[in-house]
């Protein structure tokens, strides 16, 4: 049986890092699992395609269970099934969050996990086209880049937030992360940079460095709580892989958890009721499911203007849609807000707009338009994950609980107000047509409340199921290790104790930035003491 100094479970935006990471000094040997296959379907390079790719063979395509404060609707919860995971499939907006948050995880008991301990992980990953200064790197390997081209509608939506009283932020992640502005994307050259594109597939030929895809973990293997290797499911034929060092689990906020309970880590009477014989007690595991959420604010474009926008020159001025740019199309720009006017706290509603026309998903909706989405950045929800069945490749049980809190649900109603304000400024007399949703007619708190429910779908950033800290519900310590066992890290989005205020696949490629030196660490202590013992 083979053996590897680590196994890293899932190469998504942590997992692809962590290995990078881990290989580079050209002897230290890494095996890392992927479940989806290689990242070579074409409209995963394109920016402008990333809506095609959920529910896609590079998705997932996990639901949740029916929903009770959305009208007992199934929310679909797209992750990738593919090398870089969902940076793979999700928009490509660089965001860290505010500085606010990570202070916030140093004050729950989680040492070396302040925005200063931090910032310098971000910096270590970026290539920020800007260049560099306290808050950027350039050195990095994950190309951060400026729209080339923003849309005519995008920049209006920021003129008009400026029009009402918001400042023009042209740097989300800089000083200070309110006010409008253009977003930044992940993109290089003009295509996709994902987390597999920045950190894996350059290093795929360092000979220390082993990545099977199709490869679908089923179980970690344990001497008594030393985690000693992983069983995975390829070409339909079990195998098993020993490990000398670590096993480091990167495969997501749902998955994460799913593979430490069928391991036999969790809740001990979730696990027994399903024959699962139990390794640590550790109730935490799957639990403070946490995930932003969206709401559509949508308006057509004023009729005069639809039979003019076949020819291309009219898509760019009228409905932004240029091919030849590098965009996203359904969200260039973007707003941070307090609505209660506390400058010095983190702002509480994020604003994403594009040049599309939706509702809510699966609906068909005539002519172009554009829609701004409404979100919380530190929604109250939490939800959970638990096993469906003992079989591995059953999905698990999804429950998110958005709106469980009518505070969240008067945060929407807010910030639909704010938009419909921003939307009847003169910027854009120019483009605005019907309001299509909520409706020009849907006005009450009530009737908004209503409209809110049955449209609001997930924000594609669940976090929080393997929660790092040292209170009973707890899954890691702040160096990450699986409480309970030996040899057991989780090093992803899991981790984040709460949700972060923004979009959160550069916060995981920071988790994985420090989770790999947080390993090496322990490897060179390891060393130095097997050297002192005369091993």
């Amino acid at each position: 049986m083979t053996q590897y100094d680590y196994i890293v479970i899932g190469a998504g935006s942590a997992g692809c890092v962590v290995a990078n990471r881990l290989t580079e000094d050209g002897e230290t040997t890494v095996l890392l699992l992927e479940a989806g296959e290689e990242d070579t379907k074409p409209e995963i390079q394109i920016p402008l395609s990333s809506p095609n790719l959920p529910g896609s063979e590079v998705d997932w395509g996990y639901f949740s269970e029916p929903e009770p404060y959305l009208n007992n609707r199934k929310i679909f919860c797209p992750r990738g099934k593919v090398l870089g995971g969902s940076s793979s499939i999700n928009s490509m907006i660089y965001i860290r969050g505010n500085h606010h948050d990570y202070d916030h995880w140093q004050s729950l008991g989680n040492p070396g996990w302040s925005y200063q301990d931090v910032l310098p992980y971000f910096k270590k990953s970026e290539n920020q086209q800007r260049g560099v200064d306290a808050y950027h790197g350039v050195d990095g390997e994950l190309s951060v880049t400026d729209i080339q081209a923003p849309t005519v509608a995008s920049q209006r939506f920021v003129e008009a937030a400026v029009a009402i009283g918001y400042n023009h932020n042209p740097d989300f992640n800089g000083i200070q992360q309110s006010g409008a502005g253009i977003y930044q994307l992940t993109v290089k050259d003009g295509f996709r940079h994902s987390a597999a594109a920045a950190f894996l597939v350059p290093i795929l030929q360092r000979p220390n460095l082993t990545t099977i895809t199709g490869a679908l973990v089923t179980r970690l293997l344990f001497e008594g709580t030393r985690t000693v290797g992983v069983e995975y499911m390829h070409h339909s034929q079990l195998h098993q892989a020993r490990v000398n060092k670590e096993v480091i689990l990167s495969a997501g906020a749902f998955d994460s958890p799913k593979l430490l309970m069928q391991s036999g880590i969790g809740d001990a009477e979730h696990l027994q009721k399903l024959g699962i014989p139990v390794v640590v007690d550790l109730p935490g595991v799957g639990q403070n499911l946490q995930d932003h959420f969206l709401v559509p604010v949508a308006h057509q474009i004023i009729a005069e203007l639809q039979p003019t926008i076949t020819t291309p020159a009219a898509h760019q001025v009228i409905a932004g849609l240029n091919p030849a740019i590098t965009s996203n199309g359904n969200a260039e720009a973007g707003l941070f807000l307090h609505t209660e006017g506390n400058l010095d706290a983190a702002p509480d509603l994020q604003f994403f707009f594009g040049n599309i026309l939706w509702i809510s998903p699966g609906t068909t909706l005539s002519g172009l338009g554009f829609t701004v989405t409404v979100s919380l950045t530190h929604p109250q929800n939490i939800g959970s994950v638990s096993l469906r069945s003992s079989d591995p490749k059953d999905p698990p049980i999804i429950r998110m609980n958005f709106l469980q809190s009518q505070s969240d649900v008067l945060h929407v109603i807010e910030g639909v107000k704010i938009m419909r304000q921003l939307f009847h400024t003169s910027a854009f007399d120019q483009f605005r047509g019907r309001e299509i949703g909520p409706g020009a007619d849907v006005t009450s708190d009530e009737a908004l409340s209503s409209y809110i429910r049955s449209v609001c779908i997930t924000g594609y950033h669940p976090v929080g199921t393997c929660k790092m800290g040292t209170d009973p519900m707890a899954v890691v310590s702040p160096e990450l290790r699986v409480h309970g066992v030996e040899g057991l890290r989780v090093v992803d989005a899991s981790i984040m104790p709460t949700l972060i205020g923004g979009n959160t696949n550069a916060p995981t490629i920071m988790i994985g930035e420090k989770g790999a030196d947080l390993i090496k660490a322990a490897g060179r202590v390891s060393q130095q003491v097997a050297s002192a013992m005369g091993n």
